[in-house]
């Protein structure tokens, strides 16, 4: 995991306390998202994690768009857009991860904001 994707799993982290985390390293499974979340209504899901600057399109391996093509439920993609100004935080399905290669993250999301994406993925 990149530095500043590190920094953005602390943020979720911080503000995610009711999901048990668990950070994938995972260099055999290629394309394999960063972490594992069990949340309060045990429910298992994925997160990738991606950190771009500015209006820049997230990069996404071959590997990982094939995973979230098999597996496009209880998948997620986190997108934090940084600026100079502030950070936009943006929560997309793995079923969506076609179009957010094609579209970019000009698509809607299921949810927008630190605070909402959290709730959203302790309510999965």
């Amino acid at each position: 995991m990149a530095e500043h994707e590190s920094k953005f799993w602390l943020e979720l982290k911080n503000k995610t306390p009711n999901i048990s985390w668990t950070r994938i390293e995972n260099t055999s499974a290629l394309g394999t998202p960063d972490l594992l979340g069990y949340n309060k209504n045990q429910h298992f899901f994925t997160v990738e994690l991606k950190v771009t600057k500015g209006n820049s399109k997230p990069r996404f391996s071959p590997h990982q768009i094939s995973f979230h093509v098999k597996h496009p439920t209880n998948s997620f993609i986190f997108i934090k857009q940084k600026t100079l100004v502030a950070s936009c935080y943006k929560l997309y399905t793995g079923s969506q991860i076609l179009s957010l290669v094609t579209c970019d993250v000009k698509m809607s999301p299921v949810a927008c904001d630190l605070l909402a994406c959290a709730f959203f993925l302790e309510n999965v």
